[in-house]
Order: structure tokens, then C-alpha cells, then sequence
């Protein structure tokens, strides 16, 4: 037999493990040669010498034959950040964040979200008044249950590339691309379905208290809600890759800035594109009665292609397979909000509830996904789902722990809920400039406004912290779970408070309306 050297591993007292080749060192090349450190003489089983040589782990990676594959992880790069073979059971960088820092990194995604979302309510407050939702008046209830879920989409999305950049499964080329087609092809899958159910969900909660049912009109909602949603699913979602790879190029923190653009463009470009859509739709519907069938059925019938492609991944596979149930629930809970906001929208005494609804949602919605897409960071980073570590140390945490506490996640609670009433200031005041909502904003309005979005923060927050640590222990994946419960209930709690703070200022005879056309 040849004396081809044999590539082992040898185990210090310190832990580390160091690669050896075991052979007559003439067989070494000379790049191999000069990566040398030690060499010792050692008896092998039939008394035979042989030498042991130890090779730095450390090496050049263009020094690396094939036969060293081993070398290879610990010879990638000897410039970056971190680049130790042994991965100890301290957090990764991205966590190592101060609360001026975190601040700073979520404020502009937070304003730019906000800012999405306050064009997403002057966009509503401007369509209610479109013929499309006068006379198809589920349209209406479908706005709040389809944002809702594409936000949820969307944002899951968001958290689960986060948490994959963090955690070093987007480095390679190849690792980006299957992560890319992969989850590209899972929200396809995702939005068809959920626009599907989301026109079911609004057909039915129109038909209980008028007793009718239109056949044209429930064809057009199901037309309107799955190319809305295929549309914006795949739009976002290449913007959210996009942004995604430029924060982690930027050395950004991705869980800081995914999430918030995410529910903000989500809200605006859905919103837009169901109003054009459904707009569009209905003008056919009156020449051209077989438009709205066929569209619904090209959409339905592109889900065999995407189903095989997020299957062959094994990232999205077990998403494709269980992660319908919280997108299901998520949209009982948004319709909940959905009927309450239309028994208001259309009441003068609740006037500038289609313009303040979507803003003190989506702010809600955005910093409890960043704080759910931190925790989720966080705890992968010490092992996987369902496995007991010291990252997950409770399941019912008090609110001290999660707003008092010296951790990061705690801080993070602390700057995101510091962020809420700066934020809806600057956002009552551009709606305030631009005229939109038809009422006057008081000092007893905003201090009740403020009050209901402190809120409902602090809840959310608090949920935030027990719902995923909680489903960490049971093994589910937080980035594919939390988010839409969260999203839903921040949601139904932002449209009932806010409705109720309206009606405490009817009461009290604060509500001084324009009630516009």
C-alpha cells in the first residue's frame, strides 16, 4: 500500500480540536509542509514508527488539498469576525447589542413602517368611498382579515430569513439560494390559500346580518384576494431578501429592520393593489362576467409548482406541513377586529377610524414582530426547538422579568415600548397635516389615543415574551408560530381599543368631526 498520509483529529485539554496527519512527512506537500507546528515520533500498534505531524487549523484555505477536507471549516477566512472551528455556547454578535444601539438600528425601519402604515390609512380612508365598496360591501370586510394574514405572511417570512442570517444558514451562495426559492415558493403557497379563505371568511361574515348571497360578487372577492395576495407575496417578498442580505452586508442586525418594513410595505402594497384589483374586476364583472373565473382559477391552479418546489426544500418543508394553524386562527382573530371596525367605519360619531385603525395596528404589529423575531434569534442560537437550555429558563415569565430584567431581550422590550409614543406623535401629526381621518385632534384625543397604544404594547410585549419562550419548550419554531397570533391579537387589540376610546370621547362630548364625502 502506498504511504498516502491519514488526516485524524486529536483532542487537547483545552477542548479544541486539532486536525493530524498520521504518515511519513515526505509525503506532504510543500504548502502542507510549511503549515507544520509540531511534529513527535509515535509507535503505532505493531511497534512500527511513524510520525505524527500536527497541522494548524487555522491554514489558508488555498493551501488546502482535497484530502484535508477537514481543514476546510477552519480555513475559510482568516479576516472575519469570528471564525473559530469550536462554536461555544456564547451568543453570537448580533445579540451583543446596548439599548443605544438597538435604539438606533430600529428607529428609521420604524419610522419608515409607521409612515407605511399612515399611507396605508389615507389609501383606505380615500377607497371606502369607491363604488367597488359601496355596492360590494364585503370588500369592506375583507380589508382588515387580508392585511391581517398578508402582514402575518409577510413578517413570518421576515423573522425566519432573519433568524437563517444570523445563525450563518444564508453564507454560501447555494445555502442563499435554496433558502431563497424555498421560502419564495412556501409564501406563494401561502398567500393562494390564505387570500382563498380570507374571501370565504368575508363572504360569510357579509351574508349573516344581510341574509343574501351574490354568487358574482363572492367570485369577485375570491378573484380580488388571491391575486392581491399572490401579487404582494411575491413583490415583498423579493424586497424582504433584498433587504435581508444588505443588512447583514451593513453589519445590521436583520431582526431589527426585516420585520417592521415587512408589516408596512405589507399593509400599503396589499391595500393598493386589492383596491386597483377588486376595482378592476368589478368593471368586468358588468361587460365580461367569465374575467373573475379565470383569474381565480390561474392562481389555484399554480399551486401543484410551488407546493413540489417548497417541498424539496428542507427548510420550508415542515412549514408546508404544519404551519397552517396559526395563520387559521391568526385570521379568526383579525376578523374579529375586521367586524368591529366595520360596524364603526361608517358611523359619524366614530369618524377617523379607517384613517387611525391600520397606524395603531401596524405600529403594535411591528414591534411586537421585532421583539418575537429577537427571542427566536436568540434562543436558536443556543440549540433547536424543544431542547431544554438556559436560553428558555421559564415559560410564564412576570412582567418584571420581561421589562425590569438586565438580559437583552428585556432591554429591547424597554426601547421598543419607549419608541410608541414618540412614534404615534409623529404619525398623528403627518395624518393631522394631510388632512385625513375628517376630525380634529384634541389634547384629550391624543392623550386617550396614546393611552390605548401604550397599551396595547405592553400587552403585546408581555404575550411576546411567555408565547415564545412557551413554544420553544414544545418544540415549535417561534419564527413560523408567534408571529401571526401576535400580529392577530395586536390587530384586534389595537381596533377595540382604539373604538373604545372613540366612544368614551362620544360620551364625554370630545369628538369634534368634518365628516367629509
Amino acid at each position: 500500500m502506498t504511504s498516502k498520509p491519514e488526516l485524524k483529529e486529536a483532542h487537547h485539554t483545552n477542548g479544541v480540536v486539532v486536525p493530524i496527519v498520521v504518515g511519513p512527512v515526505d509525503c506532504l506537500s510543500s504548502p502542507d509542509r510549511e503549515q507544520l507546528v509540531e511534529s513527535l515520533e509515535y509507535l503505532g500498534p505493531e511497534g512500527e514508527g511513524m510520525e505524527v505531524v500536527v497541522l494548524e487549523s487555522r491554514a489558508n484555505a488555498k493551501g488546502v488539498r482535497e484530502e484535508d477536507a477537514l481543514l476546510e471549516n477552519g480555513s475559510q477566512s482568516t479576516e472575519s469576525d469570528d471564525t473559530s472551528t469550536d462554536r461555544g455556547p456564547e451568543p453570537a454578535s448580533p445579540l451583543k447589542e446596548t439599548s443605544f444601539s438597538i435604539g438606533l438600528q430600529v428607529l428609521f425601519p420604524f419610522l419608515l413602517a409607521g409612515f407605511g402604515t399612515v399611507a396605508a390609512g389615507m389609501v383606505l380612508d380615500i377607497v371606502q368611498h369607491w363604488d367597488v365598496f359601496k355596492h360590494v360591501t364585503e370588500v369592506f370586510i375583507l380589508v382588515p382579515a387580508l392585511l391581517g394574514l398578508k402582514g402575518n405572511l409577510e413578517m413570518t417570512l421576515a423573522s425566519r430569513l432573519s433568524t437563517a442570517a444570523n445563525i450563518g444558514q444564508m453564507d454560501t451562495p447555494k445555502e442563499l439560494w435554496r433558502m431563497i426559492t424555498g421560502n419564495m415558493a412556501l409564501i406563494q403557497v401561502q398567500a393562494t390559500v390564505v387570500g382563498f379563505l380570507a374571501s370565504i371568511a368575508a363572504v360569510i361574515f357579509g351574508w349573516i346580518p344581510d341574509g343574501h348571497f351574490n354568487v358574482g360578487h363572492a367570485i369577485l372577492l375570491c378573484a380580488s384576494s388571491v391575486a392581491t395576495a399572490f401579487i404582494a407575496s411575491l413583490v415583498l417578498g423579493m424586497i424582504m431578501i433584498g433587504v435581508i442580505i444588505g443588512s447583514r452586508k451593513m453589519g445590521i442586525n436583520p431582526d431589527n429592520v426585516a420585520t417592521p418594513i415587512a408589516a408596512s410595505l405589507g399593509d400599503l402594497i396589499t391595500l393598493a393593489l386589492l383596491s386597483g384589483i377588486s376595482w378592476g374586476l368589478y368593471i368586468e364583472l358588468q361587460s365580461k362576467v367569465y374575467v373573475n373565473p379565470l383569474v381565480c382559477a390561474f392562481f389555484i391552479a399554480l399551486l401543484p409548482l410551488w407546493i413540489i418546489i417548497a417541498k424539496r426544500n428542507p427548510a420550508t418543508r415542515e412549514v408546508l406541513y404544519s404551519g397552517w394553524e396559526p395563520v387559521i386562527i391568526a385570521m379568526a382573530i383579525s376578523s374579529v377586529g375586521g367586524l368591529i371596525l366595520d360596524k364603526t367605519v361608517s358611523d359619524p360619531n366614530f369618524a377617523g377610524m379607517a384613517v387611525f385603525t391600520p397606524v395603531i395596528n401596524g405600529v403594535g404589529g411591528n414591534l411586537v414582530a421585532v421583539q418575537a423575531s429577537r427571542i427566536s434569534t436568540y434562543l436558536h442560537m443556543s440549540g433547536m426547538p424543544g431542547e431544554s437550555s438556559e436560553a428558555a429558563p421559564r415559560k410564564c415569565p412576570s412582567p418584571c422579568s420581561t421589562f425590569f430584567s438586565s438580559d437583552v431581550n428585556s432591554r429591547s422590550s424597554r426601547v421598543l415600548f419607549l419608541l410608541v409614543v414618540p412614534g404615534h406623535l409623529v404619525f398623528l401629526y403627518t395624518i393631522s397635516s394631510m388632512q385625513g381621518g375628517h376630525t380634529t385632534l384634541t389634547l384629550i384625543f391624543i392623550l386617550f389615543y396614546m393611552t390605548a397604544a401604550l397599551l396595547q404594547v405592553v400587552i403585546l410585549l408581555y404575550i411576546a415574551d411567555w408565547m415564545v419562550h412557551w413554544m420553544w419548550g414544545r418544540g415549535l419554531d417561534p419564527d413560523n408560530f408567534s408571529i401571526p397570533y401576535l400580529t392577530a391579537l395586536g390587530d384586534l387589540l389595537g381596533t377595540g381599543l382604539l373604538a373604545l376610546s372613540f366612544h368614551v370621547l362620544w360620551l364625554i362630548g370630545d369628538r369634534d368631526t368634518d365628516v367629509g364625502d
